[in-house]
């Protein structure tokens, strides 16, 4: 029996749609878990926001990271205009930008095409960022990219129908029990980032950002995230280079 990690059995049909079902299959996980808890409160709050289950399923599918499809519900809520709606949802999806360019090299061989990299990035998301980088040195480079259609189509297509389901059986659910479940991924994120940070910097980075979010939303409320993140990277890229050249003497 041929080794499935072996270059000539990865690069055969077979072997794609067999890493596409282990991708699959990661989803099916704790942090898809406390992802589909999420969407369980994302579902109670486009619901009490008036959307209907078409609308709310559709912008699963399309807008896919979370945050942007809350910041959406909140636009609509406020009756900002769809321009005024539109930038809102674009800016929150900026910061997906730096998970783009992380994880498109993981994936890209000299005979990627271009077009199956651009599908892909739409996957990228909290959790299908961190779950491929965990597994992807267990995953053959060449077929990285049917492990990760296999995980993040899954994740799109099963909180499709989490959303489904809750919308059509679920009573509303009390704000503060949606807000909690909203939070579950972020926070998953901030734990599993701590956990797989390689440089001490990024644990410091990740400390003063937690400690400066409370001071500057009081300082500055309007650009309180944007103001502790650039001030706490900053910091512990300073903090990064002093430690880099005590070590050097």
């Amino acid at each position: 029996m041929s080794d499935p990690l072996s270059p000539k059995a990865s690069g055969t049909r077979s072997g794609a749609w067999r890493w596409f079902g282990r991708g699959a299959g990661a989803a099916f996980s704790i942090p898809g878990l406390i992802l589909a808890s999420a969407f369980v409160g994302f579902a109670g709050l486009a619901k009490e926001a008036g959307l209907t289950v078409v609308q709310t399923v559709f912008m699963v599918g399309v807008v896919w990271a979370l945050p942007a499809k809350v910041v959406l519900v909140g636009a609509i809520l406020s009756h900002a205009s769809l321009p005024a709606a539109a930038f809102a949802v674009s800016l929150s999806s900026v910061r997906l930008m730096p998970m783009v360019v992380a994880i498109v090299p993981e994936m890209r061989t000299p005979k990627t095409r271009k077009w199956v990299l651009y599908a892909l990035s739409h996957f990228v998301a909290v959790t299908s960022w961190v779950l491929a980088l965990d597994r992807f040195r267990h995953v053959p480079r060449d077929m990285r990219t049917a492990f990760y259609a296999g995980l993040g189509g899954t994740l799109v297509l099963a909180n499709m129908a989490v959303v489904t389901i809750v919308y059509i059986a679920a009573g509303r659910l009390p704000p503060a029990a949606s807000a909690a479940l909203l939070l579950l991924t972020p926070m998953y994120f901030l734990t599993s980032l701590w956990g797989s940070a390689r440089e001490r910097a990024s644990h410091v980075a990740m400390v003063l950002g937690l400690a400066l979010g409370p001071v500057f939303h009081l300082l500055v409320p309007e650009i309180d995230l944007l103001a502790a993140g650039v001030v706490g990277g900053v910091a512990a890229y300073a903090w990064h280079v002093i430690a880099a050249r005590r070590r050097r003497t």
